[in-house]
């Protein structure tokens, strides 16, 4: 199955009503377009990691150690904090943005609130609820599929060119917002705002 394919069935109604009621999205439309950019943007981020065989390293070693994929059968209840996950690791967003865009998360969330709509601290906030969602939907892909670090980057570089390539037209506008100088690689434009060795250390450590 596609990663896009994958994706869209996680972006349903309970998850953008949940997205919705948790952060004060009023606007149901604003709330799925705001979650599909979460989505495109996290996967651009971790595409471009994974381009280096030491990111498609780095990213199956904190698959295998942290994202087992357990949250995809219950993403309400983690988000939500009704459940617990052993691993506090699984849920730290704010950890994962941190190893995704270093320096540049500022600027990338504030771009992403201007794409959507939504004000600068729902979008920081939701892309820290939804990055361990998609660290969990490949963690899951890679244990199910017994995937090595080659075989996982060849399906995340895969999955993200189909991902742009068909996205709904507010989720390309997003992509296209970030890739200010329209080359297609939506991550070459945060690397250029003083990212230094941004992705370098992705997942490390």
């Amino acid at each position: 199955m596609d990663l896009r394919d994958l994706f869209q069935g996680q972006i349903n109604d309970t998850l953008v009503e949940q997205m919705s009621n948790q952060f004060g999205i009023q606007d149901k439309e604003k709330a799925q377009n705001a979650v599909e950019g979460g989505f495109t943007t996290l996967l651009n981020a971790i595409s471009r990691n994974v381009a280096t065989a030491d990111g498609a390293t780095g990213l199956a070693g904190a698959l295998d150690r942290d994202h087992d994929g357990s949250i995809i059968d219950d993403i309400a209840g983690f988000l939500g904090g009704s459940r617990q996950a052993e691993n506090t690791s699984m849920l730290n967003g704010s950890g994962i943005l941190k190893h995704l865009l270093g320096g540049s998360q500022n600027q990338v969330v504030e771009m992403l609130g201007q794409a959507t709509g939504l004000h600068k601290s729902q979008a920081g906030q939701m892309l820290m609820s939804l990055a361990p969602v998609v660290m969990g939907m490949l963690g899951r892909q890679k244990k199910t599929n017994n995937l090595d670090a080659t075989s996982l980057a060849d399906l995340v570089t895969r999955g993200t060119q189909n991902f742009n390539r068909q996205s709904p037209t507010n989720t390309s506008l997003i992509t296209k917002f970030l890739d200010q100088d329209g080359d297609g690689s939506a991550m070459d434009d945060i690397l250029s705002m003083g990212a230094k060795a941004l992705f370098g250390s992705i997942f490390k450590g």
